[in-house]
């Protein structure tokens, strides 16, 4: 009994402090605590001035650059615009379904640019430029093909009551078509280093509201002024038998533009020094890296979900 007197006695002793009395605990010290439901609404304001100001440095190094894409890109949407205008127009011909079917073959070849992207990447002229090299003569052909083409779209497309000439308007635009795939293999290329390592992600952007506006030019705005009901509720005071803008009149002034813009890239645009040296792979290893691509499984996934995309029962 006295010895289990004496170990509670000893436990209890370890249990208190020497330096306080008896029986007494010491408290766990309090710590005091942020209080995060209330924030500072000026502290958030200059987080987001700095975050503007800071994109707003970041796109100005790349002002010129970006206004350049945006340009091409609305370029490139105005002949995709006009191939999407022609089918509407030549309703009114009634045109029967195959000869529409045979028109809607002009847009491929944006769906197999990757066939000749290799050759596009690997053949250049270094004193020229390797991206000016294909986008300088692809442009200059979009533009006299359509000022040419100025001259004889509408017999093509059936004066009067004319049959409408539909081989021959695919065949045109058809190489339209394929002229603006190429150009979209050229500056999608050239983004990549015309912008700055912190901006290249505003190429996509810019390929996105360039080939939009350019669709809306030439499809949207076109197809409206074109209608002789919609210049002559909306615009005219006085009726007609026709609209503000027809077909030859819009593509003589866009292939102008093309012209224009052209030649302006060419003598004021520079393309990087490292640009002009010699690419390290040839056709052969872009074909191969493009296989290499072609078998990755989810790339196969996105290809057959494109494919069957517009499949109905």
């Amino acid at each position: 009994m006295l010895v289990d007197e004496m170990a509670t006695q000893r436990l209890r002793a370890e249990e208190t402090d020497d330096t306080s009395p008896v029986g007494e605990r010491m408290e766990d010290p309090v710590y005091p605590t942020e209080d995060r439901s209330v924030r500072d609404p000026e502290n958030d304001t200059s987080k987001v001035d700095r975050r503007y100001r800071s994109m707003t440095e970041r796109i100005s190094k790349d002002k010129s650059s970006i206004m350049v894409l945006l340009l091409l890109y609305i370029l490139q949407g105005i002949p995709i615009g006009l191939a999407g205008s022609i089918p509407i127009i030549l309703q009114s011909k009634k045109i029967g379904y195959r000869q529409q079917a045979l028109f809607s073959l002009v847009a491929w070849p944006f769906t197999i640019k990757l066939l000749w992207a290799p050759i596009v990447d690997s053949i250049y002229s270094s004193s020229f430029g390797r991206r000016k090299s294909w986008l300088i003569p692809c442009q200059y052909a979009i533009g006299l093909t359509m000022i040419i083409l100025s001259y004889f779209v509408e017999s093509m497309m059936g004066e009067g009551d004319a049959r409408p000439n539909v081989v021959m308007l695919t065949i045109v635009f058809f190489f339209l078509h394929f002229l603006a795939a190429t150009q979209d293999i050229v500056v999608d290329g050239w983004a990549l280093t015309m912008l700055s390592k912190e901006n290249v992600g505003l190429a996509s952007t810019c390929n996105s509201v360039g080939q939009t506006a350019g669709f809306f030019l030439s499809y949207t705005f076109f197809m409206a002024f074109h209608s002789t009901e919609f210049c002559n509720r909306y615009i005219r005071s006085v009726p007609q038998d026709t609209g503000i803008v027809d077909m030859p009149t819009f593509m003589f002034f866009f292939g102008l533009i093309f012209v224009v813009v052209t030649s302006g890239v060419w003598l004021f645009k520079r393309e990087k020094k490292e640009e002009h040296k010699e690419a390290d792979r040839n056709i052969i290893s872009g074909y191969t890296s493009l296989l290499c691509v072609l078998k990755l499984p989810a790339v196969q996934t996105y290809a057959l979900a494109i494919l069957t995309s517009k499949v109905r029962r």
